[in-house]
């Protein structure tokens, strides 16, 4: 028998064939999670899932793909096989990702050759002996790992003495069952009985010798040791700098996520016990009303346990993918030959790379914000009537306390005339807490104290957070009103007294001695004070009339440097000249 013809007899076994497979294995690796069965011929789908070929087949195709695409064992349509068709979408069995099968179905994808080699270890734990390979008649008690084909002893003689086979590696039974993992050579399926042990770089894929001579002659093939650090690094760093510490951190946000549900619980269950306790000391109106205050804590229960459901949902996923994808990653790395990392190494780094790059990587201040603490029951709060009973006892999950509000700034108190002014508005619970959030009825109303028609525009501002930004402009000084009410209530202190002071005047000329000198001798100079020249000037001169004798301001006339510019109603009192207009100089 040749070495293909014996590969052919001794793989046949595990991959295709179907009598007296198990269906619970020992080994989880070595089980497809479809059939339930060993694997048989397994492939990787993009996400990094390991099913057998036929099971990929039988899978429906994802909506928006035509079902007549359904794929058979060997990748062609069931009802019409076009080489040209394009890839169909599917839904992995596991993690409900959607991935693409290619072209030529499920034999275009990647073999994984350590599934293989967990089912043949898994066949000789489970199996107990094997008969020989070769010639069919004595126990197996060694295998040829070149080869793949298992031996008796007289097989085992004779194919060391073969010239042929004289070099290939023979390891006992025995060896291979204490040594707990195993590791085949992977051999190029256009020439059986050839190892991958080249790697050409143009096609970016193992080749064996006899490729590297025909197929891939004019490009660059190196042997696979001289490559395998650098591939490997790569699918290494994503997973220790990149993906390690995400799967981490989602392990750690998961776990506040169920122990925030664990919490919740636990208040809720409170809460209700307090509610019933003090639900007991009344007659039918109080019994109903206990009825009504279970509802209201179960729609809290409910919109909090569905937010905490949501993101642990959320988490689960995320998590699935990078831990299934980590440790596929890891037990390639640790337990796969050259060959096989190189073989798999480009729908690794994909998924891999895809991983990295994913939106969803969630900050833990935004995890399990709220695991139910601020629920409480105030038993003395006012709740209306039932059946027209006065009761009493509300469920609170921080609810605004009218009187525990306060107001923060200066522009409560005072403001200037023309000039934005701003104060906040502080919501706090009956304990005195900020309001975590915002959405309360505010008012504000600023009326002058003496005109009453003179009402201040005033906008608020939400920030969500509890607090109000109040801000307004007064146009007119005095004194006014300020009401601040929260949910037609006045705060505490409403309403308040805001002073306006009226808005200080800028002098606009010059602090000189007289209009002669400080514009050189213009005569069209005109200065705020009463001064006049003879000769057609028009400003004021040292010694002439109205000169006040002192250095003073040319807008208005003041002679106090230190002071605001007289509005024209004063310089009409005192200057007879009120209808020259004031020129800086």
């Amino acid at each position: 028998m040749s070495q293909p013809e014996q590969k052919e007899t001794a793989e046949k076994p595990e991959l295709n064939s179907e009598p007296e497979q198990k269906t619970v294995s020992v080994n989880p690796r070595a089980v497809c999670n479809v059939c339930k069965r060993l694997y048989r011929d397994p492939k990787i789908l993009p996400c990094l899932h390991t099913f057998c070929s036929d099971c990929i087949g039988q899978l429906e195709p994802f909506c928006g793909s035509p079902r007549s695409c359904r794929l058979d064992g060997d990748g062609k349509s069931g009802e019409a096989a076009d080489a040209n068709r394009a890839a169909i979408a599917v839904l992995c069995p596991d993690c409900d990702s959607e991935v693409d099968i290619p072209q030529s179905g499920p034999a275009g994808l990647s073999t994984d050759h350590l599934a293989l080699d967990e089912v043949f270890l898994e066949t000789l734990v489970t199996d107990g002996s094997l008969g020989c390979d070769l010639c069919g008649e004595g126990d197996a008690e060694s295998r040829c790992e070149v080869c793949c084909v298992n031996l008796c002893e007289f097989c085992c003689q004779a194919h060391r003495r073969q010239k042929r086979t004289a070099s290939h590696s023979v390891q006992a039974l025995e060896d291979l069952k204490a040594r707990g993992r195993l590791c085949r050579p992977v051999l190029c399926p256009l020439h059986p009985g050839q190892e991958l042990r080249l790697f050409c770089q143009p096609c970016d894929l193992p080749v064996c010798l006899e490729c590297a001579a025909t197929l891939h002659r004019d490009h660059y093939c190196c042997p696979t040791h001289d490559v395998i650090d650098r591939h490997g690094d790569r699918i290494r760093e994503l997973v220790n700098a990149c993906l390690r510490p995400r799967l981490e951190r989602l392990e750690e946000l998961l776990q506040k996520v169920e122990t925030s549900q664990e919490t919740l619980q636990v208040r809720v269950d409170t809460t209700a016990n307090e509610i019933r306790v003090f639900a007991r000391g009344y007659a039918s109106a109080v019994e109903a009303h206990c009825l009504s205050l279970l509802r209201r804590l179960e729609e809290l229960r409910v919109q909090r346990r569905n937010h905490l459901h949501l993101q642990r949902a959320q988490l689960q996923q995320a998590l699935l993918d990078v831990r299934g994808s980590v440790e596929f990653a890891e037990r390639l790395l640790s337990c796969g030959s050259e060959a096989e990392i190189l073989s798999t190494k480009g729908v690794t780094l994909r998924r891999l790379t895809s991983l990295v790059e994913s939106s969803y990587d969630p900050h833990p201040a935004t995890v399990a914000p709220d695991d139910g603490s601020s629920i409480c029951f105030l038993p003395r709060e006012p709740a209306g009537q039932v059946e027209g009973y006065p009761v009493v006892g509300v469920v609170n999950s921080k609810v605004v306390d009218v009187s525990r509000c306060t107001i923060e700034g200066e522009g409560l108190h005072q403001g200037q005339e023309g000039q934005r002014s701003h104060f906040t508005l502080v919501c706090r619970d009956s304990a005195g807490e900020q309001m975590a959030r915002g959405g309360e009825h505010v008012l504000v109303s600023i009326v002058h104290k003496e005109k009453k028609s003179c009402k201040v525009e005033t906008t608020v501002d939400d920030n969500t957070d509890g607090t109000y930004r109040v801000s307004y402009t007064p146009e007119e000084p005095g004194a006014y009103s300020v009401w601040v009410c929260v949910k037609a209530q006045h705060v505490k202190g409403s309403p308040f007294i805001l002073d306006v002071q009226r808005k200080f005047r800028h002098h606009s000329g010059k602090f000189h001695c007289c209009s002669f000198c400080s514009s050189g001798g213009a005569k069209e100079a005109r200065c705020g004070c009463p001064g006049t020249m003879p000769g057609g000037f028009k400003g004021c001169g040292h010694g002439h009339k109205g000169h006040p004798r002192k250095p003073h301001w040319s807008c208005c006339g003041s002679t106090v440097e230190k002071s605001e510019c007289l509005p024209t109603s004063v310089l009409a009192a005192v200057s007879p000249r009120s209808h020259l207009r004031t020129v800086e100089l």
